[in-house]
């Protein structure tokens, strides 16, 4: 692309953004054709988010369905919220309740949580969101601004804070957003909001109360005087005159439409709140005896996210604000000065830490006399916690060491396995000035990840004969395999008082581990491999354990538990490692599907005693003799003396029952139409198919390479049968699992070094 192509793209998308001005008469009929785009505050922002849609997903190894918008969607995923789906969807359900008037008007809504949970990408995401479903056709938000040059002798003009100028530059936008509405008298408001409501599409009506912000009551009030004076007799007429008045769309953006108090602003409550009066404007302006609302600021974070939303954030810092807020939602107007106040519509939002809990609770034990009870009261807590599941945290230490901002929506466990044990490469400059290309080895991101996770659960509603990861595998999946059998999350009591996810390692730890990890070259060598660039899985798990002793965020019980956790994630992610190298080891001795979706046609009709059409078009029975080769060389299930001949024993034909037909659904073959193929079925979806397509043992290898020596495997002897086996191997893992030559290398010698030891 050239220049000017980029240039005539930012002028599209420009021209989409913003409208025309239009007159009041024009807006009413806008809204009256489209009434969502009237939407008070809190219905809008519901409907920002509800306009997203939703997915699916597995958390806590339950199916749930999450809002779309809370993926950064619109910002390519940039300031998604990973995890806490039940709490944002909490968060939704009182937007529902506050938008629709139904009890919870005067809450404030708090987000508290530790670092690290995504309280501050939720402040992210719903400025992005917003910001870019302002620019929808659906999400137009818009306000009023006034001229009132001309309207009568002397006139000044209007003005706040710069020097009254002339035609377009005499319009001034109201400094708070006021909704249009609001330009209407009561009456006629309340009978306009019906109609709109009569032809609302939604459960939860449009509200439009308050009045015109004190700024554009001035401009309204000097209209209406100069024009009553002259005896004009359709005041209201005169006094939105397109020369006077006009609607326009604004893109909400921080400032406009969405306040955000952040922990460094200092101020005032009032100037933090609302803004301030500045002493030169009110000489210059003709106040007439009293403050001139055209000499305030209206910079405050209120005055910033009247019309949609005002976030609080880091809120212990501002602990005494929260109490000047106490009658702001429900009351819906706050103070400029003593004489003048101004009517708020926004939803209000304060993050926090835990810290400002306990600053509320500082008065606790003095029960009915505790001073902070009525904020309390006011504060609707919704509590962020830590990733407990695996692929989540995996996707967000990514995040954080790399610019990916994409969401991981996968279709199947499968493919997001594959997601999670992915190795990554990274490009740092180290002190020599030297750029050198590091690898974490395929399943080190899912190592940190998983140990981080496991001591963020809580281990007193572990069942017997599982740990801690066992437990984490089942929140992400929802299931778990133990041979050919899966055992479903709801198969097991889980305490619902758990406190998983309350404490644990933050990811902001893991990453600065790994960080450093990547400015050092790892203590290896090798004659033709850059092994000293790779950093496996037990060099990220050590690291992390050596440093929880330096860490000051961690107390000495947490320290000395997460210690002894590391072992059973050790432990996990060799399996991974070892499961890897078997399957590359074996890769060309696995079952083509054919002939697995062969033995299946097969056992189906054998136990519906039915039969099977051969390549002729001819009807046969079923082969006993494949179903025996079957079961005995390819699933190793069974051997020669569980057979009469060719038929099964009692084992056998429970097996095929048992195990193949009832993992199907045997309506499907009993229903089945002219068309019906096993092809037609997920075969790999039967448990114990599963396993003869993918997974092998030692034994497999010991039969099948029977001069192969996994002793020999760091250094083979040239022109053995071992030399032949590791080739291909190394080869298998760099093309099946994304491994480097490096860390195949050093994965296949790490697993062989511990076959070793049980070979013999």
């Amino acid at each position: 692309m050239a220049g000017h192509d980029f240039i005539d793209a930012a002028d599209d998308a420009l021209e989409a953004t913003y409208q025309e001005p239009m007159s009041l008469p024009e807006y009413v009929d806008l809204v009256l054709e489209d009434p969502q785009l009237a939407a008070h505050a809190s219905k809008y922002l519901l409907s920002a988010i509800e306009a997203a849609g939703t997915r699916t997903v597995i958390e806590e190894g339950e199916e749930k369905q999450r809002y779309r918008f809370f993926d950064d969607p619109h910002n390519d995923g940039e300031h998604a919220i990973l995890g806490n789906t039940d709490t944002l969807n909490r968060f939704v359900d009182d937007l529902r309740s506050i938008a629709a008037r139904r009890g919870k008007d005067e809450k404030i809504i708090w987000l508290d949580g530790p670092t690290a949970t995504g309280k501050s990408e939720l402040k992210r995401c719903l400025i992005n969101g917003l910001r870019e479903y302002s620019k929808t056709d659906d999400g137009r938000r818009y306000t009023v601004e006034w001229n009132v040059a001309g309207a009568g002798e002397g006139s000044s003009g209007m003005t706040y804070g710069d020097v009254p100028t002339s035609d377009e530059d005499d319009w001034y936008e109201s400094p708070v957003q006021s909704h249009p509405l609001t330009v209407f008298p009561p009456d006629v408001r309340a009978d306009l909001l019906g109609e709109l409501n009569e032809r609302l599409d939604d459960h939860v009506e449009i509200r439009v109360d308050g009045q015109l912000d004190p700024f554009c009551r001035e401009a309204y009030d000097y209209l209406e005087e100069q024009y009553r004076r002259q005896e004009i007799q359709d005041l209201f007429s005169a006094v939105t005159d397109p020369t006077h008045l006009r609607v326009k769309n604004f893109v909400v953006d921080v400032g406009n439409g969405i306040g955000v108090l952040h922990s460094e602003d200092d101020g005032s409550p009032k100037e933090r709140l609302v803004g301030s009066w500045m002493a030169g404007m009110l000489r210059e302006l003709d106040s007439r005896g009293r403050k001139n609302p055209q000499a305030f600021s209206y910079d405050g974070v209120l005055s910033q996210g009247n019309g949609l939303l005002t976030i609080v954030e880091d809120a212990a810092q501002h602990a005494d604000l929260l109490q000047k807020l106490l009658n702001v939602p429900d009351e819906g107007k706050v103070k400029l000065d003593k004489g003048i106040g101004m009517d708020i519509d926004t939803q209000m939002i304060i993050i926090s830490n835990p810290d400002l809990e306990a600053r509320l609770n500082q008065h606790a034990d003095r029960e009915g006399q505790d001073p902070l009870k009525a904020l309390k009261r006011r504060l609707d807590k919704h509590e962020f916690i830590y990733l407990t599941n695996l692929s989540l945290e995996a996707q967000l230490l990514r995040r954080e060491l790399t610019n990916e901002t994409e969401v991981w929506t996968a279709e199947s466990w499968d493919e997001l396995e594959s997601w999670i044990r992915e190795p990554l490469s990274i490009r740092v400059r180290d002190s020599d000035a030297v750029v050198n290309e590091k690898e974490l080895a395929p399943h080190a991101i899912e190592a940190a990840a998983l140990y981080a996770v496991v001591t963020r659960l809580d281990d007193d509603d572990v069942p017997s004969g599982l740990d801690l990861v066992d437990k984490a595998l089942l929140f992400d999946r929802g299931y778990l395999r133990e041979g050919d059998e899966r055992i479903e999350m709801e198969d097991f009591e889980w305490d619902d008082d758990a406190e998983d996810g309350e404490q644990g390692i933050p990811v902001t730890f893991t990453r600065d581990v790994i960080a450093d990890l990547l400015h050092e070259e790892q203590d290896r060598f090798h004659a033709d491999l850059p092994v000293e660039h790779v950093v496996m899985p037990r060099d990220i798990l050590n690291a992390m354990a050596e440093g929880l002793a330096d860490a000051p965020v961690f107390s000495g019980s947490e320290r000395v538990e997460f210690e002894n956790q590391v072992v059973t994630v050790k432990n996990h992610v060799f399996s991974q490692q070892e499961a890897d190298v078997l399957e590359a080891i074996m890769r060309d001795k696995r079952v083509d599907e054919d002939t697995v979706e062969e033995y299946i046609t097969h056992v189906y009709a054998w136990a519906a005693d039915d039969q099977i059409e051969n390549e002729r078009g001819e009807l046969v029975d079923p082969d006993p003799l494949k179903m025996k080769v079957f079961e005995v060389e390819h699933l190793g299930r069974f051997s020669e003396e569980q057979y009469d001949g060719n038929e099964p024993n009692q084992a056998v034909r429970e097996f095929r029952t048992d195990k193949i037909i009832t993992a199907l659904n045997r309506h499907a073959w009993h229903n089945r139409d002219e068309e019906f193929q096993v092809s037609d079925v997920n075969v790999k979806e039967i448990p114990v198919i599963k396993s003869v397509l993918g997974t092998h043992d030692w034994e497999d290898v010991r039969r099948t390479f029977e001069d192969f020596d996994p002793r020999q495997w760091d250094n083979p002897p040239s022109e053995t049968q071992t030399a032949a086996v590791k080739a291909d191997t190394i080869r298998n893992m760099i093309e099946m699992f994304e491994y480097s030559e490096a860390s195949a290398e050093l994965t296949s010698r790490h697993v062989m070094s511990q076959v070793s030891y049980k070979w013999n």
